[in-house]
């Protein structure tokens, strides 16, 4: 007779998740400065950098900014209120 096993879910409970509209797209981005956040993961700022690099080749009428929160894994409301306050948009890179 086989023995009995108990299995349990590490995905534990998921959250209630409440919809969100989309934030409104521009109609183009020329002009526009877009931040480039590096979330501090594994190879982020190396991807920022070439997504910059991309925008300087293909998209040279955008300006970009790289910019890191403080520290990984804990909201930067400081961060946040600069790129609301002064940016057109945001890319968040989190790696590889």
């Amino acid at each position: 007779m086989a023995a009995r096993l108990t299995v349990h879910d590490p995905r534990g409970y998921p959250p209630k998740v409440i919809g969100k509209r989309l934030a409104p797209r521009p109609e183009s981005l020329d002009g526009k400065l877009v931040y480039l956040v590096d979330c501090l993961f594994d190879n982020s700022e190396n991807f920022m950098h070439e997504l910059e690099d991309w925008f300087g080749k293909n998209l040279p009428q955008v300006r970009t900014r790289l910019i890191q929160p403080r520290q990984s894994w804990v909201d930067d409301a400081d961060m946040r209120a600069q790129v609301a306050r002064e940016g057109d948009g945001a890319i968040l890179g989190v790696g590889l």
